[in-house]
């Protein structure tokens, strides 16, 4: 499997702007959208997207291995974006998850929830930021 996503930057880093582009997605993205509070997006927003995407269908995957059915999985990722010596980096990303269903066990539940943090192909992805899970089972 394989996907393209395209991205188009024009002019400086600070008075330049882009476009973003992937599947019926189009939108921009500028210096102050990623690095203040401007409009758009950035690409830290789209890793977070991408990450708690990732997370909820692999933790319900896993949940139906257990031969139950979830009725929903809902993420939220947080990344955060910061600066060492060499320049911008990722250095945390928080997954806040929210599981409704009937049957599993809240140890069974925690057992998986760490399971999917650690093998979701995105985490893998990201494994150099420091990721952490507040997962419940309601």
């Amino acid at each position: 499997m394989q996907r393209t996503a395209q991205s188009i930057w024009n002019g400086t880093l600070a008075k330049g702007n882009g476009t973003m582009n992937f599947s019926n997605y189009s939108g921009p993205y500028t210096f102050a959208s990623r690095f203040e509070n401007g409009k758009g997006t950035n690409p830290e927003e789209l890793v977070g997207a991408a990450h708690s995407g990732c997370y909820s269908m692999f933790l319900a995957a896993l949940i139906s291995g257990e031969k139950l059915e979830p009725e929903s999985v809902e993420t939220t990722a947080t990344v955060t974006l910061d600066k060492d010596d060499t320049g911008p980096v990722v250095t945390t990303i928080e997954l806040d998850c929210t599981v409704k269903g009937e049957g599993l066990s809240q140890d069974k539940f925690k057992e998986l929830a760490q399971a999917a943090k650690e093998k979701c192909p995105i985490s893998r992805l990201v494994a150099a930021a420091d990721i952490k899970l507040n997962a419940r089972l309601v």
